[in-house]
């Protein structure tokens, strides 16, 4: 029922629910906002099965690739090395430079960690 609220940040119970605009645990009586618990975390972004990326990984292309501009497609199988994580546009959070194709971004929903 709440799998999306995370766990207290002080006693780890799973039985958080949201009071207005705070979450609050009903074991310890913690109270804390949602925007500051994101605000101390790294942002982890994972490939096509849940793999976390991170710089400098080796990654495969899983499906066919239409690139704009360009008469053909990155294939599946296609290995991109030396990876870097950005923010980048839209959900394109992958910095590489493709064989055959230049530098480019990637959605990290297209590729799986080698």
């Amino acid at each position: 029922m709440n799998d999306s609220l995370p766990p207290c940040p002080e006693c780890s119970s799973e039985y958080t629910y949201q009071m207005g605009a705070l979450l609050v645990c009903p074991e310890c009586a913690h109270e804390w906002s949602p925007a500051a618990e994101t605000d101390g975390q790294a942002h982890v972004i994972k490939d096509a099965v849940g793999n976390i990326l991170s710089d400098g990984d080796t990654v495969t292309v899983v499906k066919d690739l239409k690139v704009k501009g360009s008469a053909t497609a990155i294939k599946v199988g296609t290995k991109v090395r030396n990876i870097r994580l950005v923010d980048g546009v839209g959900d394109h959070d992958i910095d590489c430079k493709v064989d055959g194709f230049g530098p480019m971004q990637l959605k990290s929903s297209v590729v799986k960690k080698v």
